[in-house]
C-alpha cells in the first residue's frame, strides 16, 4: 500500500498532507526518511515527527459555516486558522479549501481516505455558490460563465450558472481550481465583492449561523457515503 493512502486511512491527515509531509521529511519508515511514491507493508514501522500515528478515532464530519477571514488550512502557524478557530476537542483537518475572502460552508472531518474521493474534479460532484459582483450581470456574462473560461493554462468545465438578481447569481462547479470563481469573473470584466458556498454534495447549511458548526446527520452522511461509494478511486 502507498504512503499516503496508508496514513489516510489511519485518519491522522489526507493524502494530500502526507504528502507534504514526505516532501518536509518528517515521516521515516523503518527508521529511514521516507521517499514519495513509498509502498508499506505489514510489520513496517511508521513514524510522524519520531512518533507514533495515533490509532484511529471514530469518524467524525462536520459541516462548518465558515466567516470571511478565516484561513482553510490545518497548519496552527497560519494566523486565523480554521483549526484553531473551531477549537474542536480532537483532530480534524478541512475537505478542500474555502478561501480566505469567501464565507460558507465547508465540511470537516478526521476522515484522511474519503478527501479524494470528494475533491478529484472527474468524480462531479457538486459545490454550489452564491455569488455578488461589482455591476450588472448580463446574459453574456452567464453563457460565458457556463461555458468555460481559460483561467491557470486550462479551461474550465461547463457548470450550471443562473441569475438570481441584477448584481447576484448562483454557479454550481464540478472542480475546484484555486479562486475558480473569482478568476472566472475576472476574465469576463466583473470583480465579486461577495461569495458564498452553500452546498457541498447534499449538505447545506440550512440554518446554520455563521461562524457555527455542526456534525452531519445520518441521513446526510449516508447519502453522501452512498455517492462517494461509485466513486472509483484512482
Amino acid at each position: 500500500m502507498r504512503i499516503n493512502k496508508y496514513i489516510s486511512e489511519t485518519g491522522f491527515c489526507s493524502r494530500r498532507a502526507t504528502n507534504r509531509l514526505i516532501e518536509e521529511k518528517r515521516i521515516t519508515v523503518n527508521g529511514a526518511v521516507c521517499e514519495p511514491g513509498a509502498m508499506i507493508s505489514p510489520g513496517d514501522v511508521v513514524l510522524i515527527d519520531g512518533q507514533v500515528i495515533p490509532e484511529k478515532a471514530e469518524a467524525v464530519y462536520i459541516a462548518l459555516h465558515k466567516p470571511v477571514g478565516i484561513t482553510c488550512t490545518a497548519a496552527r502557524t497560519v494566523d486565523g486558522n480554521i483549526i484553531d478557530f473551531m477549537n474542536y476537542p480532537g483532530r480534524i483537518f478541512p475537505i478542500g479549501r474555502l478561501d480566505k475572502d469567501s464565507q460558507g460552508l465547508i465540511l470537516m472531518t478526521n476522515d484522511g481516505e474519503i478527501v479524494n474521493k470528494m475533491m478529484r474534479s472527474e468524480f462531479g460532484h457538486e459545490k454550489e455558490y452564491v455569488v455578488t459582483v461589482d455591476h450588472k450581470i448580463t446574459d453574456d456574462f452567464i453563457k460565458r460563465m457556463s461555458g468555460g473560461i481559460e483561467i491557470l493554462g486550462t479551461t474550465t468545465k461547463h457548470c450550471k450558472v443562473s441569475r438570481i438578481s441584477d448584481n447576484e447569481f448562483r454557479i454550481i462547479l464540478t472542480q475546484g481550481l484555486n479562486r475558480q470563481i473569482r478568476r472566472m469573473a475576472k476574465e469576463c470584466g466583473y470583480r465579486v465583492t461577495r461569495l458564498e458556498r452553500i452546498r457541498i454534495m447534499n449538505v447545506t447549511m440550512d440554518g446554520l449561523e455563521m461562524g457555527k458548526w455542526r456534525e452531519l446527520t445520518k441521513i446526510e452522511l449516508a447519502n453522501m457515503l452512498d455517492q462517494l461509494a461509485d466513486t472509483v478511486q484512482l
